[in-house]
């Protein structure tokens, strides 16, 4: 087993460092640290008290994995902040453990988390995703496999992204972001499917035309969106592809709301 400290980082002795982990200059590692196999902690990051950071993981230049979170009611109890395997974490991205006692924030494996990005407490993320520069994620959101994040993009405590979906930079999201779709204007909506990053990760085009029946049902039909899922969940056709079960029960399980549709022609 090899692990290589720069000298001038400061490293807990109450953290577990894995194999052929390497520490850069001036990065600060906790007490209650985990670091897996093969990781690289960059210069000047700093990992807090109750980090879990998987293997081959790369942690860049002053990013932040693990401090306490930025909420008032936080009282220093014991809590986590948990990443997964091959995460690349760029530099000044800050993310913050959990929040009352036994709060933990969650990240997959294979995520790509560019820099100045924010997620905050209680956060849980899955695998594959792509949360671009300065996009800024409140405390207690969902996001899903696959999804892809634009840049300077805050979104709301609570909020949740369904898989595959992509979210345009500079918007503001504080509903709901359906499965499989793109989004875009002020206020934030609906604007199609997610045709090309489906296609690119081996969805079927029979799979690719029963999510666009089911969105033009939802929010093309000039039906409400209650209307148009009910006629969904009715529709044995539809209802046969599990991509289309996990969009109505990705609706049903809506707390905030999911955001709209278009604008429709003649709607004012």
């Amino acid at each position: 087993m090899s692990i290589s400290v720069d000298p001038r980082a400061q490293v807990s002795s109450r953290a577990h460092l894995g194999a052929n982990v390497s520490v850069g200059p001036f990065a600060v590692i906790e007490d209650n640290v985990i670091i897996g196999d093969g990781t690289t902690i960059g210069p000047m990051a700093f990992i807090g008290n109750g980090a879990r950071i998987g293997k081959d993981c790369r942690i860049h230049h002053a990013a932040t994995v693990g401090h306490a979170p930025q909420d008032l009611k936080y009282d220093n109890e014991p809590t986590t902040c948990e990443l997964g395997d091959r995460n690349v974490v760029r530099e000044y991205a800050t993310i913050h453990r959990g929040t009352g006692e036994g709060g933990r924030t969650l990240i997959g494996n294979d995520n790509f988390l560019m820099a100045y990005i924010h997620i905050a407490h209680d956060c849980e993320l899955g695998n594959n995703i792509v949360m671009s520069s300065a996009a800024m994620m409140a405390g207690h959101c969902v996001v899903e496999d696959f999804v892809t994040l634009g840049g300077i993009l805050p979104i709301h405590q609570f909020v949740r992204i369904g898989c595959h979906a992509m979210v345009g930079g500079l918007l503001r999201i504080s509903k709901d972001v359906p499965p499989y779709a793109l989004t875009g204007g002020q206020p934030t909506v609906f604007e199609g499917l997610n045709s090309i990053g489906l296609r690119r990760r081996g969805f079927s085009p029979k799979t690719l035309e029963a999510l666009d029946r089911a969105y033009t049902l939802i929010y093309r039909s000039k039906l409400n969106i209650s209307t148009g899922l009910a006629k969904v969940r009715d529709d044995a056709s539809l209802m046969a592809f599990p991509e289309v079960q996990h969009v109505v029960e990705f609706f049903a399980a809506s707390k905030r709301g999911v955001i709209g549709g278009p604008r429709l022609s003649g709607e004012r």
